[in-house]
């Protein structure tokens, strides 16, 4: 069972700061800003999945890879159609991650699924088509761009990784830096719900958290236990959307 850290563990988790800028030191000092990772509620992810975490020592200890001269770009890869009124705005998005991570980020042409050779079929309990996530990363590592650091595909298809599953909002991998990611089930229309007022700025807030959380992966950096934190791991709606859009001083210091 998880055990919430104390603050003077969370604290601990960022590292000696001694050496460091005055600046520096100030943005990685925990302030009222920051609140340390409470217990979970049954069925959130840290009481179903237990994770180690991962402190700022740890971290620089573990062989990250990180961009370099030649690998200095975030690739955005749309899948299928980003209708407008119903979709995230892929600018916008595009925006939000080179300011988050602040790297140059591109929009890759889409890729149409009608003429895709991308697995997909049909839902049995929705009735809507998914796409298959294993060949999605296959053909992201066949055509990487030279200068990608990584590259993201998103798209508004729901997704599947086997056929034994049900669905998965994205699957990746770090080593090759490349991932697939779903806002289908961010939008309550998807299971038959009304769409808020609100409801563009809700989809837009929801794939920016997981474009910062699945990009942060790409960056080495695990789930985060020690505060509340866009890197922490999610295991429904309502926790996801409980996270906040920013790194704890133990994430941000790592990146």
């Amino acid at each position: 069972m998880f055990k919430p850290p104390t603050p003077d563990e969370a604290t601990k988790a960022i590292g000696n700061l001694d050496n460091l800028t005055p600046v520096l030191k100030k943005a990685f000092t925990p302030e009222k800003d920051f609140e340390v990772m409470p217990a979970p509620k049954p069925g959130d992810w840290l009481a179903e999945h237990f994770e180690p975490g991962q402190t700022y020592d740890e971290y620089i200890k573990s062989g990250i890879v990180r961009p370099d001269r030649l690998r200095n770009k975030i690739y955005l890869q749309p899948l299928g159609d980003f209708a407008e009124g119903k979709s995230p705005s892929l600018e916008k998005l595009r925006t939000f991650t080179s300011f988050f991570f602040m790297m140059p980020t591109e929009i890759l042409s889409q890729i149409p699924l009608e003429q895709s050779v991308l697995t997909s079929r049909i839902n049995p309990y929705t009735g809507k088509r998914q796409v298959l996530t294993l060949d999605v990363l296959s053909l992201l590592i066949k055509n990487k761009p030279r200068d990608a650091y990584c590259v993201l595909a998103i798209t508004m298809e729901d997704l599947y990784p086997d056929p034994s599953w049900n669905f998965v909002f994205g699957q990746a991998s770090p080593r090759d830096r490349v991932g697939v990611f779903s806002f289908a089930r961010y939008d309550p229309d998807f299971y038959g719900g009304t769409r808020p007022a609100n409801y563009k700025k809700i989809l837009l807030k929801r794939s920016c958290k997981v474009l910062a959380h699945e990009t942060g992966h790409m960056f080495s950096l695990a789930h985060c236990i020690f505060f509340k934190c866009v890197m922490n791991g999610s295991n429904h709606l309502q926790e996801s959307d409980a996270r906040p859009l920013f790194l704890c001083p133990v994430c941000l210091r790592k990146l």
